[in-house]
């Protein structure tokens, strides 16, 4: 154990944050199994955004999980200084010994003075104040080139306090749970689907930089369909998703399985977990994918492959190499929502892609 490490013997309950979106949330999942499998007497709570929830809930390695609402802004200053209140009386009551704190929201910060924990540990960015290196008692580096995969970042929260993590302990946890198992299998049998019979496609992302364009996605689904294979397309009940899901469905000549905006989180699992194989941009249900071990052709455009590629399972990654720009993390370019390091990707590149997986 490093000089000032933390005997997790000594340590009862630990609360982590996270902060996020779905995907990050997922990619944090890590962090529970390793302390749970060196530590079993352990009871780890996640705090988290509500919406996001789902990605931790059934973790046999996670206690409870707390949500902060993002609807709470919108409720008036009393209504959520209330809401916050309680929050904070619920976590006080669960006297925690450890606090990792895997983002730079600064509510990490005031969480540290107003539970008071023995151990607390954060990133130390390099913008950070002092006010921040202060609320912590261990502080991590950052990769100086930046060229670290998220998981591996947040485990190094562990690193830092002496718990080294086991090569068989870093795996994403994602649990769809009975019902949802059962729903999708209905489902898939009312489309005369089999377990292993499918490609699961998801052509889409809040993000419209990150979205492929609808003629190659239509192209690509024809061209697998042309090949034999049957294809299932998924995206969230989202206007802008859907609206991309219609124009694939209108530029298609095959007729596919669609069904857009009717999946839960948990189910979107289950469906992955049944399909062959799993293509689609950078977004949280490649990282589902990753999580249910199916193997994965991720197309990458502004985000970087070197921090978010598919975690752990058979994948190949289709970016383009004429854009010495990316991974830029813009809105599209020059912030206009269409990445061109995207969308010129071609068809025949992720189809090949498909095919090397399948053949591996």
């Amino acid at each position: 154990m490093l000089k000032d490490g933390v005997n997790l013997q000594s340590v009862h309950r630990v609360l982590v944050t996270k902060l996020r979106h779905h995907g990050d949330v997922l990619l944090a999942s890590p962090v529970f199994s390793v302390l749970k499998a060196q530590a079993p007497h352990l009871e780890i709570d996640a705090l988290v955004y509500t919406d996001t929830a789902p990605m931790l809930a059934g973790n046999p390695a996670v206690s409870r999980v707390f949500g902060v609402d993002r609807g709470w802004k919108n409720l008036g200053w009393l209504a959520q200084m209330a809401e916050e209140w309680r929050l904070l009386q619920q976590l006080r009551r669960r006297e925690y010994d450890l606090l990792i704190h895997l983002t730079e929201h600064p509510r990490g910060a005031w969480l540290e003075r107003a539970l008071g924990p023995r151990f607390r540990v954060a990133a130390d960015y390099p913008k950070a104040r002092g006010w921040w290196k202060s609320s912590f008692s261990h502080l991590y580096p950052l990769p100086g080139n930046g060229r670290r995969h998220v998981v591996e970042t947040n485990l190094d929260a562990l690193r830092r306090i002496g718990v080294q993590p086991g090569e068989n302990e870093r795996a994403l946890s994602f649990v769809p749970g009975e019902e949802a198992e059962r729903d999708v299998a209905r489902m898939l049998e009312e489309r005369g689907l089999a377990s292993g019979g499918y490609i699961h496609v998801h052509p889409a992302s809040r993000w419209q930089f990150k979205c492929w364009p609808a003629q190659k996605t239509a192209e690509l689904i024809d061209k697998l369909q042309g090949l034999g294979e049957r294809v299932v397309v998924s995206a969230a009940a989202n206007a802008d998703e859907l609206e991309l899901i219609g124009r694939i469905r209108a530029l298609a000549v095959t007729p596919f399985a669609d069904v857009s905006g009717k999946l839960t989180l948990k189910q979107l699992g289950a469906l992955t977990r049944q399909a062959k194989l799993f293509v689609g941009v950078d977004s949280a249900p490649m990282h589902i994918a990753s999580a249910m071990g199916t193997p994965v052709v991720a197309l990458f455009g502004p985000s970087g492959e070197f921090n978010w590629s598919p975690w752990r399972v058979p994948h190949r990654v289709v970016a383009s190499d004429n854009y010495p720009c990316r991974p830029c993390g813009n809105d599209g370019c020059g912030g206009g929502k269409v990445s061109e390091c995207l969308t010129t990707l071609p068809v025949s590149a992720v189809l090949q892609a498909v095919q090397a997986l399948q053949s591996r």
